[in-house]
């Protein structure tokens, strides 16, 4: 079908609005007319729009054809736009017809509300940089809210300034990330997944966080893989013969500190996941039970974990002390004499752990204790989903067994980095108690 190209008009003078059948049109400020816009529907593969082809019409098109809708573009509370199927557009999608406009923002106010973010100068993001990948922009915070299930035309300030200003600024680094890795490899040669660590206290939100990241990843045609140093921990009966051997020191009673993890095994599965370069190759990861033995955790059954396949292009891998280096005993002891064996334990983690990361995400906070807070939130909903989780003296027990390792780790990892870290592919996101960026360095 023959498209007809809408005129040169700014993407920021425009305003989508819709009918009450949820079909839509885009309505330019510059003009008091109307322009009728036709597409086929074959022409807006993501990344690969006709250069022809107005962002505009690639938005309206493509946005509508996932099934997704996007708040800054049209009302998707009724219409084909959410539940139709492709026949739905494969003829024209935007009409010239009389219709009730739809309860939307402008693209140019979410174009001031992205400039806007914290992250966007730290990322070296200009303006012009945004309003070129203002298409991804908005396709993203489409993706988001359709993974969170919000609802895109009410989106909160705090809902947009997590999307916005924290998950898809994020997301562009991590792609920036990826070209640079790919660069590094010959034509002919098989690329390896890049392996993007997320060094962040328990509860900021790193969890959720990776878990955007990857179906951001997904929907854009990538394969991806979701890790944390979680996994790997020992099982139950591995932690009661860890307590048993180290009887008197706290930190080392329950999972959690250098020690209570199953080295061997996150060895073995990043050398695995690492060689995932070929079509067909599929591999299970590990996965650990929190709520196993009333909150205490246990490794899951591995009919349980999570199958991946490859080719990978990325491993995202988190965990609340990843890129943690050793430091002198007499620094550790000062501030609790029992993480001198957490810290001897801690020396055989960079070859575990860390010499497998290529790039790192660091979320820093300003005080460790807000850990407890957002522990005991995380518990409260796992015991409002119906599954066993520790009391709230039990979490205050809990989180106090992690403390002195952040009270003696984070000053240098935020000072010098993690562990092997290049800082020219370092990212460091300063947040709140809220869990959302700020101002930082």
């Amino acid at each position: 079908m023959a498209t007809q190209l809408l005129s040169q008009t700014s993407i920021f003078s425009s305003v989508f609005c819709s009918n009450s059948n949820g079909v839509g049109f885009y309505k330019f400020r510059s003009s008091p007319h109307v322009h009728h816009v036709s597409v086929s529907s074959s022409s807006f593969a993501m990344g690969k729009t006709d250069q022809s082809i107005s962002r505009l019409c690639y938005l309206a098109t493509d946005l509508a054809k996932s099934g997704n809708g996007c708040s800054w573009i049209q009302d998707n509370s009724s219409g084909c736009s959410v539940a139709a199927s492709d026949k739905c557009y494969q003829g024209t999608v935007c009409y010239a017809l009389p219709m009730k406009p739809a309860q939307v923002s402008t693209v140019e106010d979410l174009f001031e509300f992205i400039c806007s973010g914290p992250l966007i100068e730290k990322l070296g993001m200009s303006p012009q940089n945004v309003a070129d990948a203002i298409d991804k922009w908005l396709a993203y915070g489409s993706y988001l809210c359709r993974l969170f299930k919000v609802n895109e035309m009410e989106l909160t300030i705090p809902q947009k300034a997590r999307f916005y200003h924290y998950y898809i600024p994020v997301f562009f680094w991590c792609e920036d990330q990826i070209s640079q890795h790919h660069s590094s490899f010959k034509e002919e040669e098989e690329i390896p997944p890049l392996v993007i660590g997320f060094s962040a206290p328990q509860g900021c939100g790193k969890t959720t966080l990776v878990y955007a990241l990857n179906y951001l990843f997904e929907v854009t045609g990538r394969k991806s893989a979701m890790l944390s140093i979680d996994d790997f921990y020992l099982t139950a009966e591995g932690q009661t013969q860890l307590r048993e051997s180290n009887a008197g020191n706290a930190l080392l009673e329950f999972r959690g500190n250098a020690g209570s993890h199953d080295l061997e095994l996150s060895v073995e599965t990043l050398t695995a996941l690492y060689k995932m370069t070929k079509e067909g190759l599929k591999m299970k990861i590990p996965r650990y039970d929190k709520s196993a033995f009333s909150g205490r955790g246990d490794r899951a059954d591995p009919s349980t974990w999570p199958e991946v396949e490859g080719p990978l292009t990325v491993v995202l891998f988190e965990g609340w002390m990843l890129g943690f280096k050793p430091l002198s005993t007499e620094a550790v002891t000062a501030v609790d004499p029992q993480l001198e064996t957490v810290n001897n334990n801690m020396k055989a983690y960079y070859n575990a752990w860390d010499k497998y990361i290529k790039a790192w995400i660091v979320i820093k906070i300003n005080d460790p204790s807000c850990v407890y807070n957002w522990r005991l939130q995380a518990e409260i909903a796992m015991r409002e989903a119906g599954k066993p989780g520790m009391s709230d003296e039990e979490v205050r027990d809990f989180v106090s067994r992690y403390l002195p390792a952040y009270k003696a780790y984070l000053p240098t990892l935020y000072s010098e980095g993690p562990s092997g870290s290049d800082p020219k592919r370092l990212l460091v996101v300063e947040i709140d108690e809220e869990r959302n960026p700020i101002l930082g360095y």
